[in-house]
Formats: structure tokens, sequence, C-alpha cells
């Protein structure tokens, strides 16, 4: 598997093309075109934060990585990781796989026991491609690349990745409610897909679907469903699923990270701090976190025991944009 694709593209959306680039950009506008301009100055001074710049406006995800002392960010329309320094600065671009060309960078695991980092890759616009692949930290060679889904099979949407102790992965399929899962080589070994995971019929309550994703040490994924809110229990081994019942809201829910086996930081707008004390059978959230909510926060990371958020939207009027790594603090 080092080295090549797990199995043959069977085809691709025109890499140049530049209508999925933009297709962002109205929306974009028109969520901050409703935010008072006062409001997001406020929030831009107030809010204590790791500034870097990109070339890129978009960002997906970062993962802080305590043995080169660095975040790993993935670059979004930019298909690929960056590094950058927790004293900001401009970032530095590590993998760009020619492979995938033409695909967005998202979710990010950064799998410290086998020194590799996994990227996962999609297609936003026709979702016709999914994928992932696993990079040496540090050389940042290429392990294994792995197609998920391509144009004859359902549309997808691959979105976040975890890892278990066996070093199997687990990917979130956003648009289709199912989880593809990897062994540590790049094989794929199940999917994961029931209708449990659609609480709510329609395209309304389903528009992004599975997304952030765990692995919990005492051998189960943690998983939230964007639209609903609703986070799922999956175990590993018999790969059961159950819905944790959670007091509050995580609607609009996006990546997920553990602070403790009891805490579970939920990026979105607005952030959340959840607790569970009975294993996650049930849950409540005890804290919420806004900060920059106009740059759309869209995943967690955790650095010397402090919350950080990625936000997708960077910001600038030359060719490098200014992005932001939030500390978050919750509040009751």
């Amino acid at each position: 598997m080092a080295g090549c694709c797990s199995c043959r593209r069977r085809g691709k959306s025109d890499p140049t093309s530049t209508s999925g680039r933009c297709g962002s950009f109205p929306l974009i506008l028109f969520i901050l075109s409703a935010i008072p301009t006062s409001l997001i100055f406020s929030l831009e001074q107030s809010t204590k934060s790791i500034s870097y710049l990109s070339d890129h406006w978009f960002h997906e995800c970062a993962k802080w990585d305590p043995l080169s002392e660095k975040f790993l960010v993935s670059t979004f329309y930019g298909g690929g990781l960056a590094e950058v320094s927790p004293d900001g600065g401009e970032e530095k671009l590590v993998v760009k796989d020619p492979a995938v060309a033409g695909y967005l960078s998202a979710g990010v695991n950064i799998d410290q026991v086998r020194k590799r980092v996994l990227v996962v890759y999609s297609d936003p616009i026709w979702s016709r491609y999914s994928g992932i692949g696993a990079y040496r930290l540090g050389t940042w060679d290429r392990i294994f690349l792995t197609q998920l889904a391509g144009p004859g099979d359902e549309p997808s949407l691959a979105d976040d990745v975890a890892v278990d102790e066996e070093g199997n992965a687990y990917i979130t399929d956003a648009r289709s409610n199912k989880i593809w899962k990897l062994s540590t080589d790049g094989e794929l070994l199940s999917v994961i897909k029931s209708d449990i995971f659609v609480q709510k019929k329609g395209l309304l309550h389903n528009f992004v679907g599975l997304n952030g994703i765990v692995y919990h040490s005492n051998g189960y994924l943690l998983v939230v469903h964007t639209s609903t809110g609703s986070l799922f229990r999956i175990n590993t081994k018999t790969e059961e699923i159950t819905l944790v019942k959670v007091e509050g809201s995580l609607e609009r829910g996006d990546g997920l990270e553990l602070m403790s086996n009891d805490k579970l930081v939920v990026a979105g707008t607005p952030s959340r701090l959840v607790e569970s004390l009975d294993d996650w059978t049930t849950a409540r959230g005890v804290g919420r976190y806004v900060g920059v909510i106009h740059r759309i926060p869209s995943a967690a990371t955790v650095k010397d025991g402090k919350v950080y958020l990625t936000h997708i939207v960077g910001f600038g009027f030359g060719t490098k944009k200014m992005h932001r790594l939030a500390e978050a603090i919750f509040t009751p």
C-alpha cells in the first residue's frame, strides 16, 4: 500500500475549474453581511488567539502536534496540509499531494504512536470523490492514499477522521451518513451505516450529516450529526451504535476533541463543552463559547490543557489572509 492508491480513481471533477472554489464566497458574504461591523470589530479585538498568515481564504481543521510543537492545518480548497507555529507568523506548506489535486483537504488526525498524520480529501461540489491519505510526520512521505468513493458510488463527502488504539482509521461521510473503517495500511475493513444515524428525515435535517469524530480510550467512537445535533457512541469491536442522551443542543456541531475521558469539546456555532459521568451513555452541556463566530468555528484541538478552535474563514485584502486559532474559554 505504501505510496500508492488502494484502488484506481475512476473519475474526478476538473481540478482546473474555479466554480467550486468560488461557490462558497456568496454564502460567506451573506453570513458576514448579517453581522454588524461594530460587533465583528469587538469580537476580533477581544478574542485571545494565535494569528497566522496563509495564501488561502479557507481552512478546515488544525491539530496540535506536541512532538514538533506545531499545529498541523488542512488548507481546505488549497488541498494540502500546513505547519503553523504557536507564535503565529506564516504557515508552511508540508503536504501537497498531486494525486488529489483539485479536491479539498478537510479533517486531520495526528497518530503519534505510528508517527503519521491522516488527511481527509473530498469533492464538496459534485460529491464524486472521497479519500484519505496518511503521511510520515517530519518527512511528509506518503504512506498510503485510499479512495473511499468515486463517481460510480453514492454521493459522498468525507469529512473527519479518528484513529483507534490498533491504528484503524474511521472516516465520516457527511453526505450519506456512514463511516468507513480502514486498517493501519489503508485497506477498507467495513462500512458502518445504520438508520439510527438519521434521527429526522428530510434534506433540512441531513444537509450536513455525520461530521466530527473522536476515539475514546474505553473502546468506542463519539460522532456528532451536524444538522440534528445528535451524538452517537459506536463500539469499535462490535460496531454497535447507541444514541447518547444529551441535555442541551449540539445542533451545528462540527469538529470534536476530548479534553478528558468525561469532557468533550464540540466546535460549532456556538462551540460547546459537554460532560458525561456515565461513560457517554448520557451527557449534558456545561459550557459554551462564542468568540470570533463570524469566522465560523469548525474544529478543536488541545494544547497544554487549553482548547484552540480552527475557524474556516480568513480575512485580508492582500495576497495573504489572516487566520486565527482562538483560545476557547467556556462559560456556563
